[in-house]
Order: structure tokens, then sequence, then C-alpha cells
């Protein structure tokens, strides 16, 4: 589990073909690793990999088909700046909101533009999320916790201090962007549990249309 607050901004070294997927070399900048060991979970740009060798300036970790094809880890080379969060402990201020590492889908940069100090993005949300992302909610971009300022069906607004943009890579965003998105966990958690006893039925999918809300009460006419 994560927290959103970036600890430091890295930087891909190699992406390394191993195997059918990829072996990723990160080096980590300011982030201490002096507490972090083989197996240890790291958020890069909001995916938890698995650290599997760590040979003092940052560490690597192998990257599996499925993340390669759910996320925007397909767009990195080497060079590339990358949002770094090690796992929090009992002890880490939860300063942003809960976070997986469990990337929902990619989202798409469709606007930047200034707003006194600020600047603002609107972000394109896959259709399937849309339903997940809420006006003040809390949303996870390229493991960065955000709020959401407004929502115009599957885009949605950021606002970003000064602040936020130094210490994350979202300074480097353009329109075009492919980001990692990962929906607020509560939100998932409540669409299951609303489907009931329905959750256990393989047609069921985890997903709530307007007709089973209909069905069981909880849309008026």
């Amino acid at each position: 589990m994560f927290t959103g607050i970036i600890e430091s901004i890295g930087s891909i070294r190699a992406l390394t073909p191993k195997g059918g997927d990829v072996r990723v070399h990160v080096e980590t900048g300011k982030l201490d690793l002096s507490d972090v060991k083989l197996g240890d979970s790291i958020a890069v740009n909001g995916v938890c990999l698995t650290a599997v060798e760590l040979p003092g300036n940052g560490f690597a970790a192998d990257v599996s088909r499925e993340t390669l094809d759910c996320t925007a880890m397909n767009d990195l080379k080497s060079g590339s700046p990358v949002n770094l969060e090690k796992a929090l402990t009992p002890t880490t201020r939860l300063g942003g909101h809960l976070v997986s590492g469990h990337v929902d889908g990619v989202g798409e940069v469709v606007s930047r533009s200034d707003n006194a100090r600020a600047v603002e993005f609107r972000i394109r949300a896959p259709k399937e999320l849309a339903r997940y992302i809420a006006h003040k909610g809390s949303i996870t971009v390229d493991g960065t916790s955000l709020t959401v300022n407004a929502v115009d069906g599957a885009e949605f607004l950021l606002t970003i201090i000064p602040h936020t943009l130094s210490e994350t890579i979202m300074a480097s965003y353009k329109p075009g962007r492919r980001v990692n998105l990962e929906v607020d966990l509560l939100a998932r958690y409540l669409e299951r549990l609303l489907l009931g006893d329905k959750a256990a039925e393989p047609s069921a999918g985890g997903t709530i249309t307007e007709s089973f809300l209909a069905a069981n009460g909880y849309l008026k006419s």
C-alpha cells in the first residue's frame, strides 16, 4: 500500500527484455533506500513493483506482460523521469489517500493551462472508469494522490500547485501524454458491495448497471 505522496523523482536507467517480459532498472535519486530490502515494493509512476536487485543507486524490478498491457509503462524509455514512492509503514503519515499501486487504466492529458501560479490539467479517463471519479474525490495519476476539481463525463480537471509540480513529473505533462490512473479503493469496493448476493454470479462481473440499480430500488422514478 502507498499514500500517493511522491518521495522522489527517479529515472529509468535501462529496460531489458527478459523471457518475454521486461526488467526495469530505476535510478532513485534522493529516495532513501537504506530501509529497503529485496522483495519490498516501490511504486513507479503508480505501478507497484517488487525490488529484485538493489545495486546501491537504485533498484531493478521485473515488469510482467500483464502490467505492460494495462499501464503506460510501455511508454517509458532510458532516461524517462518517473515518480517514486516506497510502500507505507505503520508510522507513515497518510498525507494522500490509500493507494494500492494496481493501475485501473490509462488516461490521456487533454489540455494544460495556467491558473495563477497553479496549472490546470484536463485528463480523459477510459469510459469504464468514469463512474468511479467524483467531484472532490481522490484519484491517483502516475502515483500522485490528487483531488478532482471538476468532472465532465469521462474527463476530469486537476489543479496542481507549484509544490506538486516541482516534486513530481507533472511539470512535464503535455496534451497527448498517457498517464496511469488508479481510482479510489473505496469506490471499487462499494460497487462490489452493492451487488450483494449477485456478486457471486459469474455474469455479474463486478459492474453495477442502471438496470441493476432500478431493479434493486436504488433508482426512483
